[in-house]
């Protein structure tokens, strides 16, 4: 099977004191298992590495591995360069999101019920403004995110699946790294 390129986002790393990963020794993590073509970018979490293996199967893959080589457990996005490109031309929020630090991507494992877009859609955090797009929640928080409401809202235990948000300019960053 040919080797396809993908974004992995590690959720909840280096956001505090705890669940440090520095990222050249998780590259040599990866490499070690034999992902090829791995690259990092920031210090939050987002690999990009090239696999043989289907998204599903390199999600609970990496996973494992993480665990293993970091002695912790961390929850492991995947999307393709193809989907995270999508992603991008997508933008559902241009019209009103100004600043790309502030307009949010929250990726999820699976994509949300219509129960939770819909309690989503009925939130009363204006003005700022979310949108569900597959397994993509876009978010703007024109006052920032730090004591956003909405932002509450989207954290995985709100949205009852595992999520991983990154900032517009990330997924930027992201995509062209994945691009090549």
């Amino acid at each position: 099977m040919p080797e396809r390129t993908y974004v992995a986002l590690l959720r909840g790393v280096n956001l505090g004191p705890h669940r440090r990963v520095q990222m050249r020794p998780l590259r040599e993590l990866l490499e070690g298992h034999g992902h090829a073509d791995v690259r990092t970018y920031l210090q939050s979490g987002n690999v990009v590495l090239a696999s043989p293996l289907p998204a599903g199967k390199l999600e609970q893959t990496l996973e494992r591995q993480l665990a293993a080589g970091l002695g912790f457990d961390v929850d492991v996005l995947v999307r393709t360069a193809d989907e995270l490109a999508a992603v991008l031309a997508l933008d559902p929020l241009a019209k009103v999101a100004s600043d790309p630090a502030r307009y949010l991507v929250t990726f999820l494992r699976a994509k949300p019920n219509k129960a939770l877009v819909e309690r989503l859609r009925t939130a009363e955090v204006a003005p700022e403004q979310v949108v569900a797009a597959g397994r993509e929640l876009y978010s703007w928080h024109p006052a920032g995110v730090g004591r956003s409401e909405l932002a509450k809202l989207l954290q995985p235990k709100s949205l009852g699946v595992s999520a991983s948000g990154r900032n517009w300019r990330t997924v930027e960053q992201l995509a062209a790294l994945a691009a090549g």
